[in-house]
């Protein structure tokens, strides 16, 4: 199973950029689809997630109501829509998602390559 990001670049303070995550490989259920950054000189910070049933989702208290989490379904890929960016949304953005490859076998996390995102001006 693979997982990789694409959507991150050069932003303008303000400006907005969509995030895909996009999985291939034996996959025969997903679980949590979680997002997170890592900034130079900082640690791994959760970002937002949406649970199994793509009804539920979470988000960190300096992104909410600028980022939403979304995902077409179970299978399909995930987004994260950001807008209102701010220089200290500067980050590599991973996703982290559960898959279930065999239907005995157990959900295990897989995490993507990162994509990098940069507000500035």
């Amino acid at each position: 199973v693979q997982l990789v990001e694409s959507g991150g670049g050069l932003v303008q303070p303000g400006g907005s950029l969509r995030l895909s995550c996009v999985a291939s490989g034996p996959i025969f259920s997903s679980g949590d689809l979680f997002w997170y950054r890592l900034a130079p000189g900082k640690e791994r910070e959760f970002v937002a997630s949406i649970d199994y049933r793509n009804q539920i989702t979470d988000y960190a208290d300096s992104v909410k109501g600028r980022f939403t989490v979304l995902r077409d379904d179970v299978l399909g890929p995930g987004y994260l829509h950001m807008w209102n960016l701010k220089p200290e949304d500067t980050a590599t953005y991973y996703c982290n998602q559960e898959i279930q490859t065999t239907e005995s076998g157990p959900l295990r996390q897989y995490w993507g390559q990162g994509t990098q995102v940069t507000v500035s001006s």
